[in-house]
C-alpha cells in the first residue's frame, strides 16, 4: 500500500464500542447499559423534572468503565446516564439541545445504589457491546486542513475516499469512534469532542424526527455536554 495511503488511514482510523439492542436475557448487574432504562444512581438522587414540569424520559444507561475502548474525553467517568425532556420535538431546528437533556456523570460505582427508571414512550432493553476499531469519519464531516490532504493524495494515486479510504462507520448506538451523521458538517464547540451517539430505534420505539440521532458531545475541561441532532 501506498505510504501516503498508509498514513492517511493511520491518521483517521479510530476504536469504538458499538451497541447492539436486546437479544440476550438482562442481569440487571452493575455495568450491564441500557437503552430507554437508568438503573443506577447516588443515593438520594431523583428522577429529573422537565420544562414542563413532568419526569425526564429515561433514554439511556452506559457503563463506560466495563467497555473495552474508553474516548479519551471520558477517561475519568465510569457511567453516564441521559435523560430526555418530553416536550424535546418542538426544539427541533437548533444548533444545541443540550438543555433538553440531564446528562450524568458518574466518576466511581462504589456508592451507586439500584433504580428502575422506565416509561410508556420507549421499551427497555439490555444494550450488548461490541469493540470495533475501524471507525472512519463521513468525508463531510472531514475537518479542511486533513480534507486537503486526502484529495492530494486521491488525485495522485487515481482512488476515491469512499471506495478506497474510508472502511466503517457504523450506525447505532456507540461509544466513540466517529458519528454517523446524515447531512454531514458536524461541527462541535470548541473543546468538545464526539463521544457518544443515540440512534433513532425502532426496537426500543425511539424514533429522532426522521431517522435521526443524537450526538453527544463532551469537554473534559469544562465537563460541560453539547448534544447535535441530525435527520433525513
Amino acid at each position: 500500500m501506498n505510504s501516503s495511503l498508509e498514513s492517511i488511514k493511520f491518521q483517521l482510523r479510530k476504536k469504538a464500542i458499538v451497541f447492539e439492542t436486546g437479544g440476550i436475557r438482562p442481569t440487571n448487574d452493575i455495568g450491564e447499559s441500557w437503552i430507554g432504562k437508568v438503573c443506577w444512581q447516588n443515593p438520594n438522587e431523583q428522577q429529573p423534572i422537565g420544562k414542563n414540569g413532568k419526569p425526564m424520559i429515561p433514554l439511556a444507561t452506559i457503563f463506560v468503565e466495563e467497555s473495552d475502548y474508553v474516548p479519551k474525553a471520558l477517561k475519568n467517568i465510569k457511567m453516564i446516564s441521559i435523560f430526555m425532556d418530553q416536550d424535546i420535538n418542538i426544539s427541533y431546528g437548533v444548533e444545541n439541545y443540550v438543555e433538553w437533556f440531564a446528562i450524568k456523570t458518574y466518576e466511581s460505582l462504589e456508592q451507586l445504589v439500584p433504580c428502575n427508571y422506565t416509561c410508556d414512550q420507549i421499551k427497555p432493553f439490555p444494550l450488548v457491546p461490541r469493540y470495533v476499531n475501524d471507525e472512519f469519519p463521513l468525508i463531510d464531516d472531514i475537518d479542511d486542513i486533513l480534507l486537503d490532504t486526502i484529495e492530494k493524495v486521491q488525485e495522485n494515486l487515481g482512488i476515491e475516499y469512499d471506495f478506497d479510504i474510508f472502511e466503517n462507520n457504523t450506525v447505532a448506538h456507540k461509544l466513540g469512534g466517529y458519528p454517523s451523521s446524515i447531512n454531514g458538517g458536524l461541527v462541535y464547540d470548541k473543546g468538545d469532542e464526539f463521544v457518544l451517539q443515540i440512534i433513532s430505534d425502532e426496537k426500543a420505539n425511539i424514533y429522532i424526527r426522521e431517522d435521526g440521532i443524537f450526538y453527544f458531545g463532551y469537554n473534559p475541561i469544562s465537563k460541560e455536554w453539547s448534544v447535535i441532532c441530525d435527520y433525513y
